[in-house]
């Protein structure tokens, strides 16, 4: 077997590694994604002030983008599925950059509302959609790192955004900020559609070493996502699985406790711990950037524990889940130090947590998804969680009005993880291919 396998490797040179230039441009489609929803946030004391808005009304706005990204998951998900994820991505990332771009045009508080729900609608295929295309892209062995890598995009673009987009407002306005940004993902749909193709057997670029190294491990379930698009079962059935309520059930508290950062941790920093807003996007952008590299790193490791096989697939996830939450408990701890610096600290190991139990929460749908259902199940997962997304914001907006503080609204945060690990130590199960009969 050896003398075949250097035979093979002599005859065709090197293994290729398009893939990795592939989950590149996902970390790519994600970074700009989360640039793009920031905006509003890091700019909310300008806007809120030019068109007098609320803590409650600016509450809305922030959960506004969340309507329509959460209804359209699945969706979403359907159509990669069913068309592919080069046409739904492409779609996706061209659509959300036009709206950031001429949210600019806004007069006021129904205008902006409008962008906002316009935003989400195109933000929607980017999750399912990098979920589809690492079943294809990659065997199962990379999947958490990929998974991992990509979602940090998310990290990166939040922590790149907020001193960035503070310093363009300061510079420019909060007007031209919005398109100056949108061009962004402009660019990218163009080069995307330019060197994307659909599966690794399609792409010239990747040859048979490297396209026999992503089926390695793959069943003939799996690699007949390659050749057709019918799903296995109509995405309800997915419903009667345990697994998949944990993996919704899970995401939701997660997210709840994720989106803080990108939506009110801007107005934190500057109304309770006194902050200037320049000094703010530097210090708001620490959580995120901590989150990046931890993210990264738990994907990297996970796979690791489970390639060397130290865990079970099930056990790996479980793990790095449960380790991922702890940590990001201490969001309730920061609401009671008096140091701002301290404050920040911890928020930089709460943010890193939510990110380590996120590198496996994006490689679950892959694990666990029937034939052709991945972006699917993603879209599934996705959506739930993102509820939290619309009800956390507006829940930490009107507390933070009830009470003139932050304080309460973090320890609401900080429950929800609690549960979260409990859901993930005993609601979930086995981690596994459904079988539909």
């Amino acid at each position: 077997m050896e003398n075949r396998k250097s035979t093979l490797k002599n005859s065709m040179g090197r293994k290729t590694n398009i893939r990795w230039i592939v989950a590149a441009m996902m970390w790519a489609a994600i970074a700009i994604n989360y640039i793009d929803r920031t905006v509003l946030s890091t700019g909310a004391t300008h806007i809120s002030k030019e068109f007098s808005l609320s803590s409650g009304e600016m509450g809305i706005l922030m959960s506004a983008f969340f309507w329509s990204y959460a209804l359209l998951q699945i969706p979403a998900g359907w159509v990669a599925d069913r068309i592919g994820q080069k046409k739904t991505l492409g779609f996706a990332v061209g659509w959300w950059s036009i709206m950031t771009a001429v949210t600019g045009l806004a007069v006021g508080f129904k205008s902006l509302l409008g962008f906002r729900v316009a935003l989400g609608a195109g933000e929607a295929g980017a999750y399912p959609s990098n979920a589809g295309i690492t079943s294809k892209w990659f065997p199962k062995k990379e999947r958490a790192t990929v998974s991992g890598l990509f979602d940090s995009g998310s990290k990166f673009g939040g922590a790149i955004a907020m001193p960035l987009i503070a310093w363009l407002i300061v510079t420019f306005d909060w007007k031209l900020t919005f398109a100056f940004i949108g061009l962004l993902g402009v660019i990218w749909t163009i080069i995307w559609l330019l060197f994307f193709k659909e599966t690794p057997a399609e792409h010239k670029g990747v040859n048979k070493l490297e396209l026999d190294y992503i089926n390695q491990d793959n069943n003939e379930n799996v690699k007949a996502e390659n050749v057709d698009s019918k799903s296995s079962i109509k995405w309800y059935q997915l419903l009667k699985y345990k697994n998949i309520w944990a993996m919704c059930i899970g995401f939701f508290m997660i997210n709840y406790n994720s989106y803080f950062f990108i939506t009110w941790l801007p107005t934190y920093l500057v109304k309770e711990r006194g902050m200037s807003l320049l000094k703010m996007g530097f210090a708001a952008s620490l959580p995120l950037l901590c989150a990046m590299v931890a993210e990264i790193i738990a994907g990297w490791l996970s796979d690791k524990v489970y390639s060397k096989k130290l865990l079970s697939l099930t056990a790996t996830r479980k793990v790095f889940l449960i380790v991922g939450l702890l940590m990001a408990s201490c969001i309730g701890v920061a609401a009671f130090t008096k140091s701002p610096a301290l404050a920040v600290a911890l928020l930089c190991i709460a943010k890193s947590g939510n990110t380590v139990a996120a590198s496996q929460v994006w490689a679950l749908p892959g694990d666990v998804a029937p034939k052709n259902m991945t972006s699917v199940v993603a879209g599934m997962q996705n959506t739930v969680s993102n509820m939290g997304g619309v009800v956390g914001p507006i829940i930490t907006g009107f507390i933070v009005g009830a009470t003139g503080s932050f304080v309460p609204a973090l320890l609401f945060s900080a429950v929800l993880i609690v549960i979260a690990i409990f859901n993930y130590l005993f609601l979930l199960g086995k981690v596994e291919r459904i079988e539909v009969q």
